[in-house]
């Protein structure tokens, strides 16, 4: 019996505590590992870095996040907007300060059956 209770309680927490995609996103950016940002990719993804913009296989756009990286290594990043409402599309906006400047993430993500998957990702400079 005291194992069903203690079960039960370590589910409940799951469920209150759980791990939010867009969060983990923007530790991946933090980290810079592209290949890791990649395991959320959908089989095609729109990716648009500054000025170069299209759709992508996973694995291409794997590649140019690598290059991106490589030129632009990732010191910080910080969550600014999520749009989390809607149970298959999430949203999130993310300042990712760099060694050489700072660039505005936004990227949303779109329910495939279990799981959410990157099906767009935009690195801007920051404006402001």
């Amino acid at each position: 019996m005291k194992y069903a209770y203690t079960l039960l309680f370590l589910i409940m927490v799951k469920s209150t505590f759980a791990f939010d995609i867009i969060d983990d996103v923007a530790a991946t950016f933090k980290s810079g590992d592209a290949k890791e940002i990649s395991k959320y990719f959908s089989s095609t993804i729109e990716l648009s870095i500054i000025d170069k913009e299209d759709i992508y296989s996973s694995n291409q756009a794997g590649f140019i996040l690598k290059d991106f990286f490589a030129k632009h290594p990732p010191i910080s990043t910080k969550i600014i907007h999520k749009v989390t409402s809607n149970p298959s599309y999430k949203f999130g906006v993310i300042l990712l300060v760099t060694a050489n400047a700072n660039y505005r993430v936004s990227f949303e993500l779109k329910s495939n059956s279990s799981k959410f998957l990157l099906s767009q990702i935009r690195i801007e400079e920051n404006k402001e």
